[in-house]
């Protein structure tokens, strides 16, 4: 169970980047691991053999753990599919349910065509138990509109998300479509980092300047065009590795795990983003969440390969 979208467009090339807020609170080296609490739901993506276990929880949660994170996942799945995130040494605290979040995905050249099936119910405030709020880093990802936007004002550190979950709708049909994010005014101002694509923003690409203005450090994934950063009012591109894509599902989460890790680590955005482009990069080459890559495969990479 993966999940797909159908948008594309392009960033402004501008050089005259917004103006950032600068209460902007510092990532300074972090003892390892750092710990991450990702809150969202494990999905089920639709496969041709059954079902494939997805959601951003699952692609950023093995993510961080495979780069030496200490993770804990927040969510509604069934027990049987949290196995396969405990297997990778994650904590995961799993909510009642007796409906499970899926997916159908169909990716035709970079466009992405996403069908819902099913949606549990939503991860709200009153349900997060405290210590998931004392971690290092917390990381709200949702993917069917599930996570509640209070949870933000309550993180103890850090506070990262990936909002594609709160920027789509979908028919009766389960056809899912870009809507803009109503919730972005309860939840920018608390953010310490902000990682999408760029097809996120196509239900609405007019909040772009305020979520710039709003958040200190913004990252924006642009597939195989690699990424841009946003930071202390300064635009970066930032250059990737070039794939042999074999599933390009979860690229972005693997992405926003790697880039948040190596912050918690001390690299600057710059270097922490190019670490990241090579994480996902090699994480498509393979299907599902098979393909994401352990630390010394991405730092070998570098090595030979130095980024920015």
């Amino acid at each position: 169970m993966k999940q797909f979208f159908t948008l594309n467009f392009s960033l402004p090339d501008s050089n005259a980047a917004a103006v950032f807020k600068v209460n902007e609170k510092t990532f300074t080296s972090h003892p390892i691991p750092v710990h991450i609490a990702i809150v969202g739901h494990l999905t089920r993506d639709i496969s041709p053999d059954g079902y494939t276990i997805g959601g951003a929880v699952s692609y950023s949660g093995v993510t961080a753990r495979r780069l030496g994170a200490e993770v804990t996942v927040l969510t509604r799945a069934h027990p049987d599919d949290v196995r396969f995130l405990e297997a990778e040494g994650i904590r995961v605290i799993n909510l009642p349910t007796e409906v499970f979040t899926t997916f159908h995905n169909v990716y035709f050249k970079d466009i992405r065509i996403q069908q819902v099936l099913a949606v549990a119910g939503p991860i709200m405030e009153c349900e997060v138990p405290p210590e998931v709020y004392e971690v290092d880093l917390l990381l709200l990802a949702p993917v069917a509109q599930e996570v509640d936007p209070a949870i933000a004002l309550h993180a103890r550190h850090k506070l990262a998300a990936t909002p594609q979950g709160w920027m789509r709708e979908w028919d009766l049909q389960g056809r899912v479509y870009s809507i803009p994010w109503y919730s972005s005014g309860r939840i920018l101002p608390y953010l310490d980092v902000i990682i999408f694509s760029d097809q996120d923003l196509v239900g609405d690409m007019s909040i772009l300047p305020t979520i710039i203005d709003s958040v200190p450090l913004v990252a924006i994934t642009r597939a195989a065009k690699g990424s841009v950063i946003y930071h202390r009012g300064r635009r970066r591109r930032v250059h990737t590795r070039p794939a042999r894509e074999a599933d390009a599902t979860g690229a972005g989460d693997t992405f926003s795990a790697a880039f948040l890790v190596e912050l918690m680590r001390g690299q600057s955005p710059i270097d922490a983003a190019y670490f990241a482009n090579v994480t996902a990069s090699l994480s498509i080459e393979a299907v599902g969440l098979s393909g994401i890559p352990y630390r010394f495969q991405v730092e070998s990479y570098i090595e030979a390969h130095p980024g920015p």
